[in-house]
């Protein structure tokens, strides 16, 4: 019996009548499964003999599903022409029930996809590759890096194919190739076991008949399978597996991981980050097989519990379940001294487990986990442009047709000197002549004067900085945050966890009435339990302390806490106020726990002799929290949040900078002014609510200043994104994160100053290579 084509795909071209059959949501990928095309053989000899006939623009028939995409001219051929001509090659082939496919543009379906070009050489190559692919129809954005040899392309793949746009790349002299896309639906294995033709058919027979699996392709040449699957149906790990169990053993799959490929070796500092993803570990196999199995990594699934080996990396983002070990997280965060794990804590994927035994579950995996997120933001800063880039490729894009004219220009002038006898012959070099001689001179102004220094040096000093500053935890999230910091005049801090050290204990408690200790902490612990704020969670630790004095290991803190949860009062209507403080009803009686406003807000009296305590607590750069009950003033609760020991270095070493350094606080004004004082900070902003930190950066901002904010909190998130540089602390919220241009791994203050210094000298560098190119030329 002869192969057959189950379905063949008709699509006509241009504005014509056509007839097309939709076999999947992604056009480029359609393709023909040929149980005899093992190594494409049959394949070309289909295409040849569908291009063979007139009216065929394009015939495609890939190993995938036994479908084929045939582009026709219905002018000149007709439907059952292009199905008779197949079958004459000796195949079977179908019509399928006629779709509308649309080739149009859609929203929605946009993928992004980084290609690796080859032969660029200056910026007017960049900008050549970069008006190619604009240009070109279902591409909404390319950008072009030359020092990586890298582009990222936004594309819409209903429009048009990753292999179209390599081809454009190709036919303007350079060289180009797909590196990665951010589909969520294809995974690219390494299969070992394919030996000969039938291993090829075997493997192709099991891959049609698995239910979810959209399409793939095989390379007997590098022995990669890629394969497009239903998310909803199929995952990664079992689609492996089904290959395995079905080949019964025949095959062996390992995947290959996408950030590698595209590891260049002008990528020093980013290949470091690279090499951190580990490639197997040992999956604990619980429920029917329990035991324990190895597993690549990249087939990891969240609520997988690993078993993290003394020595071995830390596969992914997750939770440690069983056991103690010391981490090292140098790698990621930059912090050299190693963190211990125990139960609950949290580790970071490609960190460095030491001498103990873990077992971790996972939580985050692929492009969520802290390590990929890291990479991501550094491939996103080095192929973004910064002002300066810009203008220098614009002034290149000028510059180069410039010079090649003036080349030209010069050619003509020796030339007709030359043959109108202007320069003696002798002037020739031997077996010259007078073309030779004016080539030679043109080609010396081409040499001079080519500006490739000013194409060069923005770009390259970017991709080193953004890589350095990631080796040492300053994440930089792209060219213009890099330029705008070495602009900074004003550097901006929040206080709790950013100046302090977010941990907050609490040092004094005074009752005010006859109530006993112990039900005063009860009654304030019950009212915070339900808060998130530092100070709550401080308050709930020394009533935890107070009531409980023994808790060392982990089974008595599990038991600990249930007494604590015993221990608590049932509260209602627990309500946060927003720069107040916290209220609920406990017994039917409101209790507030907050500042004075909240308290005179409820009509609460403040005796002189509380006011005098808190004041007391405040001038000694302590928080003061009132409780009231049932409508009194019952106590005070003082909490200290130390500074952090490399505050006061940093504030005076930004002053050394000719920074100036504010502090802005939603604090009251007596503790704002202490710890200013500590750390010798002048200007300050006490009593300010989260939306009052944007205003106070714009006030800055009137005069043309260059702010920058360094926050930890979801409070600090509108600041940070209205500064012209948000600077993140790597311990803060996500939303923090988020807003800001730069993040500090390593929760240091020192990086501050880093940040700006590496910005500074970055850009010094660069404009000493624009100068330098021009001192050239001009010499």
């Amino acid at each position: 019996m002869s192969p057959t084509f189950k379905d063949l795909q008709l699509t006509s071209i241009g504005p014509r009548d056509s007839t097309a059959i939709d076999v999947s949501d992604d056009l480029e990928d359609v393709r023909l499964l040929d149980s005899y095309d093992d190594v494409y053989a049959t394949n070309n000899n289909n295409n040849k003999n569908d291009k063979s006939s007139e009216g065929l623009e394009e015939g495609g028939l890939k190993r995938i599903q036994h479908k084929a995409d045939v582009v026709f001219d219905p002018n000149l051929v007709k439907e059952d022409d292009v199905k008779d001509a197949i079958e004459d090659a000796g195949f079977e082939a179908e019509i399928l029930e006629e779709k509308k496919t649309n080739r149009t543009k859609q929203q929605g379906g946009s993928l992004v996809g980084q290609f690796t070009i080859g032969g660029m050489t200056c910026a007017a190559c960049v900008n050549s590759v970069e008006g190619i692919l604009r240009k070109l129809d279902g591409v909404k954005r390319a950008v072009v890096s030359l020092p990586t040899s890298l582009g990222e392309v936004e594309y819409d793949p209903l429009v048009i194919s990753k292999e179209e746009i390599v081809n454009a790349i190709e036919d303007a002299g350079f060289d180009a190739a797909f590196v990665q896309s951010s589909e969520q639906d294809k995974i690219i294995l390494g299969v070992v076991g394919v030996l000969s033709e039938l291993d090829a058919q075997t493997l192709e027979g099991i891959l049609c008949n698995l239910k979810g699996v959209k399409q793939f392709g095989f390379s007997r040449l590098s022995k990669e399978l890629d394969v497009l699957f239903d998310t909803e149906i199929l995952g990664p790990r079992s689609l492996v597996d089904a290959i395995v169990r079905e080949s019964s053993g025949r095959f062996q799959l390992h995947v290959k991981n996408p950030f590698t490929r595209m590891v260049s070796q002008d990528e020093e500092e980013s290949s470091k980050m690279y090499r951190l993803f580990t490639s197997s570990l040992l999956l604990s196999v619980s429920g029917k097989n329990v035991g324990e199995r190895e597993i690549d990594a990249l087939l990891i699934q969240p609520g997988d519990v690993l078993k993290v080996l003394p020595g071995t990396k830390v596969p992914v983002d997750g939770l440690v379940v069983w056991g103690s070990s010391y981490v090292n997280e140098s790698m990621v965060t930059g912090e050299s001294a190693p963190v211990l794990k125990e139960i609950d804590s949290l580790v970071i994927g490609g960190t460095i487990n030491f001498h103990g035994l873990l077992h971790v579950q996972a939580t985050k995996i692929g492009s969520d986990t802290v390590l990929s997120q890291i990479i991501s933001l550094v491939e996103t800063a080095q192929m973004s442009k910064a002002p300066i880039q810009k203008f220098a490729d614009y002034v290149a894009s000028i510059f180069v047709p410039t010079v090649v004219g003036l080349s030209f220009l010069t050619f003509l002038a020796w030339y007709i000197s030359g043959y109108l006898g202007a320069y003696s012959d002798e002037w020739l070099t031997e077996n010259g002549n007078h073309f030779d001689f004016a080539l030679m001179f043109s080609i010396s102004v081409v040499v001079i004067a080519c500006p490739c220094a000013l194409g060069l040096a923005t770009p390259t000093a970017v991709m080193v900085a953004t890589g350095v500053g990631a080796n040492n935890g300053v994440l930089i999230k792209g060219g213009d945050a890099l330029e705008r910091a070495q602009k900074v005049q004003y550097v901006i801090f929040d206080k709790t966890g950013t100046l302090t050290q977010g941990k907050a204990t609490v040092t004094t408690v005074k009752v005010f009435t006859e109530m006993d200790r112990g039900d005063f902490l009860r009654l304030l612990a019950s009212a915070e339990a339900s808060s998130e704020h530092p100070l709550a969670k401080a308050i709930l630790e020394y009533a935890r302390h107070f009531q409980f004095f023994e808790a060392s290991k982990d089974s008595e803190q599990k038991n600990d806490r249930s007494a604590m949860s015993a221990w608590l009062l049932d509260v209602f209507d627990f309500r946060v106020v927003p720069g107040r403080g916290v209220q609920c009803l406990i017994d039917g009686k409101l209790i507030l726990v907050g500042n004075r406003s909240l308290l005179t807000e409820n009509g609460i009296e403040i005796p002189n002799q509380v006011e005098n305590f808190v004041v007391d607590l405040e001038e000694n750069a302590k928080t003061g929290i009132l409780v009231a009950y049932d409508s009194e003033l019952i106590g005070v609760v003082g909490v200290a949040d130390p500074l952090k020991r490399e505050a006061a270095v940093v504030v005076e070493g930004l002053k050394k900078m000719g920074v100036r350094p504010i502090m802005v606080t939603g604090d009251n004004w007596r503790t704002a002014r202490a710890v200013a004082k500590e750390v010798d900070i002048q200007d300050i902003r006490a009593e300010v609510m989260p939306a009052g930190k944007a205003d106070v950066i714009r006030s800055f901002q009137k005069d043309g200043s260059i702010v920058a904010m360094v926050g930890d909190g979801i409070n600090d998130s509108p600041a940070l994104a209205a500064a012209d540089v948000g600077i993140a602390i790597g311990a803060g919220t996500d939303i923090a994160i988020e807003a800001a241009d730069y993040v500090l791994m390593k929760n240091n203050l020192e990086d501050v100053i880093t940040a700006i210094d590496l910005s500074r000298k970055t850009f010094t560098l660069a404009t000493m290579g624009c100068g330098g190119m021009h001192g050239s030329i001009l010499g």
